[in-house]
């Protein structure tokens, strides 16, 4: 039987950095990975460029954490941002700073990060067993003892870290494999739920397809419940699609629609799209009015499209019952009211979102309740830490996610390697 200081289970963002850390503190670490491969689901993250982290300042790192930002707090604070981007820059990777503070390679390919993270664990002596499930955790007298394989066979370590991910993107491995382990061993399990995942309608204009394909920079979406309560508001790019709204914005209001739909299945939500935040409505109100007196001959449609597209400018007129072929002198200042509404809150009925398995990220999994946030250890069995989305935590899209991944995989993996080795050094003659 085979025993290492610390057994990592999973080969992922969390599960490579925790590895990185418990060796790096002098244990020996071994990586057990289900999959032929490490860093799948870092391999496609980033539209397949990686993502790996984002340079805002921590307040506002964390106000894109809406998956128990708080919990994270120590981890972000013992391996933050900048020292995920310092790592990567150690590593020989130069990285690039774009839009909204996303961190990228400056080669756009995830392969350099996933291949940079892996031969550095190799170079590091950690060992790594890969096409390898792991079928429970073992534990005896409220300490763990290692892990049990799906041969049967017995693992030992006095220190395991869990980092085997959520249940979304199941293709790189993620279905939920660690909740049932955790939950033996006394940890609630929040049910699993999809965030980042685009919206669902049953609009008619959605249903019939007429939008579909639409996409829209730098808009603000607002999403309100049954009673007119604000939800949230994001602002960013948004895309029409043939069942319901995608794109990041989309992605980033699927968290407050999927905890809405949880507390009440029947509560109706709304999405009103804002295509020009930045224009106040006077400004818009101001324009048409001044296009009719300057140009009285022209067709409302005409005179629409120089704000939307063909398609979303019949949409518009369509709902309000407007003619789009009235000349501009016969539109008055109740139409030109009705139309600003549209262009400045243009209402799409909200379903729900797209189901787990569609999902970028998982909200749900382990309670954070039942772990240390300033150890990542677990608070039933001494000597198991978790890292990464298989805890109930998730944040936007951005480089967010990830970097809480390398942040709870550096603290789980440093907290499990001083275990163990305390535990050692007792033990020892």
């Amino acid at each position: 039987m085979q025993t290492f200081d610390v057994i990592v289970i999973g080969g992922g963002p969390a599960g490579l950095m925790a590895a990185i850390a418990a060796q790096s503190e002098g244990a020996r670490t071994l990586i057990i990975e289900k999959g032929h491969k490490l860093g799948r689901k870092l391999g496609i993250s980033g539209g397949g460029r990686c993502n790996v982290t984002n340079a805002k300042p921590l307040p506002e790192l964390m106000a894109n954490i809406p998956g128990n930002a708080r919990f994270l707090y120590s981890a972000l604070t013992h391996f933050s941002n900048e020292d995920v981007r310092a790592f990567f820059e150690q590593l020989g990777i130069r990285l690039k700073e774009e839009d909204r503070g996303r961190i990228f390679p400056i080669t756009d390919k995830a392969a350099t990060v996933v291949n940079a993270l892996v031969q550095h664990v190799l170079d590091l002596g950690v060992e790594v067993w890969q096409d390898t499930p792991v079928t429970a955790l073992s534990a005896l007298d409220g300490s763990i003892t290692g892990v049990r394989l799906n041969d049967g066979a017995e693992v030992r370590s006095r220190a395991v870290v869990v980092a085997t991910g959520g249940a979304s993107v199941p293709q790189t491995g993620s279905t939920g494999d660690a909740y049932p382990w955790a939950e033996a061993l006394g940890h609630a399990i929040i049910a699993p739920y999809p965030t980042e995942v685009p919206l669902t309608s049953d609009a008619l204009f959605i249903v019939e397809r007429r939008l579909q394909g639409l996409s829209f920079q730098d808009v603000a979406v607002t999403l309100l419940d049954g009673s007119k309560k604000r939800l949230t508001r994001e602002e960013g790019d948004i895309l029409f699609s043939h069942f319901g709204l995608t794109g990041p914005v989309a992605l980033r209001v699927s968290h407050y629609v999927s905890t809405a739909r949880r507390k009440n299945p029947a509560e109706p939500l709304t999405a009103l799209i804002d295509f020009f935040p930045d224009v106040r409505a006077e400004d818009i109100r101001r324009q048409f009015v001044m296009a009719r007196e300057r140009d009285g001959r022209k067709e409302l449609k005409t005179r629409l499209m120089d704000w939307v597209p063909d398609r979303l400018a019949s949409e518009m007129l369509l709902q309000l019952a407007l003619d789009p072929h009235t000349e501009m002198a016969h539109v008055g200042n109740g139409a030109i009211e009705r139309l600003l509404g549209q262009l400045k809150s243009f209402h799409v009925p909200i379903t729900g979102t797209l189901p787990l398995e569609k999902a970028t990220v998982t909200g749900g999994g382990v309670s954070v309740k039942d772990i240390s946030p300033k150890t990542m250890a677990s608070k039933h069995c001494a000597g198991l830490y978790f890292a990464g989305e298989v805890m109930d935590v998730h944040a936007h899209t951005g480089g967010y996610n990830i970097t809480v991944a390398f942040s709870t995989g550096r603290l789980a993996g440093a907290s499990a390697a001083q275990h163990s080795l305390s535990l050692q050094a007792q033990h020892s003659p």
